[in-house]
């Protein structure tokens, strides 16, 4: 019972003291705030002498406290032993740190150029493979990627001699581009798309800047539909910046070793920001245009160097068949479908049709000619290539088409097309 009243008393005692301080504070903030704000009109010298007073107070404090620290860092391991010994372990500890540190710079400077870097290379990965498109022409196969969410960048040697080249999606779909634009000299070539993409666009930057060594990404598909899968991502090193006077753009040399497919494709820092394209890949030694001038010139880009179809279906049956195969090739149904006969058109429609080459990705007329002594039929070999289950198939076929002349216009009437299998080498020089 005493020790309860014991305890009772101390905590009372306890609490009015907390409450005489308490008040003292109160009264001494109250005193202080009417000094400093009345009378009114001398409460802005106030205010700046007071804020220059504490300043200085601060500033003396602490240099004579950094002072105070220093003196007593160096006379403490002369105390004592055993001081000695405390202040071997910290300065060991402080030592292990600062070259921890320093590790760890030297490590993200390596992995992601610098430490900003590290922050944004997370997703990099699927970013990437999500968004790098494959480009299909008939003579040639890269990789391309959009620099807008309806344009796709690629190197004009990907499309070379090709009027109507496909791209491939990451998830299998593709398209023929609606129309394409380039600059032979520079190496560059724009495909346009009617349906917008968005989420996969890779924005040129105003200007490239690389740290020397700093670590870098080059992403295609390589070998092109041979190979098939996601595309493939190679990580090196920047190593300086190239000019040839024989082009006009400027380089970005790497340690990356380049694969045939995978021209056209990004070159991108570890954030996934695009600093330059895919282009040429020599033992080792890869270079690739720079965004910045890719930016440039896209403005200046023609179509003066891009292939054009030229087919005149009026000519003869070998000329008729010939455009029909170059249609379905460019994919323009509607055009491939209006050099049907009226004959054929009887056991079809254009839905069902069309829904015949739904995989076809290209479509190689080796040769069209007129089929002996007929003035209606021609003679034709053809190969094609098909996109099943995300991969490329190629097919050969040879045989004859009949045709109607119908408004002037040679039309496909009846046909004898066979799949030849395995065509010996001399096949495609008869």
């Amino acid at each position: 019972m005493k020790n309860q009243v014991l305890r009772v008393d101390i905590f009372d005692r306890l609490a009015a003291k907390i409450k005489v301080h308490a008040a003292r504070f109160i009264a001494t903030v109250k005193n202080y705030f009417k000094h400093l704000l009345f009378p009114v009109y001398l409460f802005p010298i106030k205010l700046i002498t007071y804020s220059i007073y504490y300043l200085v107070v601060f500033v003396i404090k602490l240099i004579f406290a950094l002072i105070s620290l220093i003196f007593e860092s160096i006379v403490y391991p002369f105390k004592s032993l055993k001081h000695f010994l405390k202040s071997i372990f910290i300065a060991g500890a402080v030592l292990y740190m600062f070259v921890s540190l320093f590790v760890i710079t030297d490590y993200l400077t390596k992995q992601y150029g610098w430490w900003g870097k590290f922050f944004c290379a997370v997703g990099i990965r699927d970013k990437l493979q999500n968004s790098v498109v494959r480009v299909v022409g008939g003579y040639s196969e890269g990789s391309g990627f959009f620099i807008s969410d309806d344009q796709i960048l690629t190197n004009f040697h990907v499309i070379a001699d090709e009027p109507n080249p496909k791209i491939i999606f990451p998830n299998g779909k593709f398209v023929t581009p609606v129309k394409i634009l380039g600059n032979k000299e520079a190496d560059l070539a724009l495909l346009f798309i009617e349906n917008k993409q968005k989420d996969l666009v890779f924005p040129l930057p105003d200007r490239v800047s690389l740290y020397a060594d700093e670590p870098i990404i080059a992403t295609g598909y390589p070998l092109g539909t041979d190979l098939s899968g996601k595309a493939t991502m190679l990580k090196g090193n920047f190593i300086d910046y190239r000019q040839s006077k024989k082009t006009p753009v400027s380089y970005i040399q790497t340690n990356i070793s380049l694969v045939k497919g995978m021209s056209g494709g990004p070159l991108t820092d570890q954030c996934g920001e695009a600093v330059g394209i895919n282009t040429i890949s020599l033992a080792g030694l890869s270079l690739f245009i720079t965004a910045d001038q890719v930016k440039i010139l896209v403005p200046s880009f023609t179509d003066q160097a891009i292939t054009k179809i030229q087919v005149d279906p009026s000519i003869s049956p070998e000329e008729a068949v010939k455009a029909f195969y170059t249609y379905l090739k460019a994919r323009r149904m509607e055009d491939g479908f209006k050099l049907l006969s009226q004959e054929y058109l009887k056991k079809t429609n254009f839905e069902e049709w069309t829904n015949r080459f739904t995989d076809i990705l290209d479509v190689d007329v080796i040769i069209s000619r007129k089929y002996e002594d007929t003035e209606d039929t021609a003679f034709v070999k053809f190969s094609t290539k098909n996109w099943v289950d995300s991969e490329a198939e190629i097919h050969y076929y040879e045989g004859t088409w009949v045709t109607l002349k119908e408004d002037g216009v040679y039309k496909m009437s009846t046909s004898k097309i066979l799949e030849v299998d395995n065509p010996p080498w001399d096949w495609f020089y008869e």
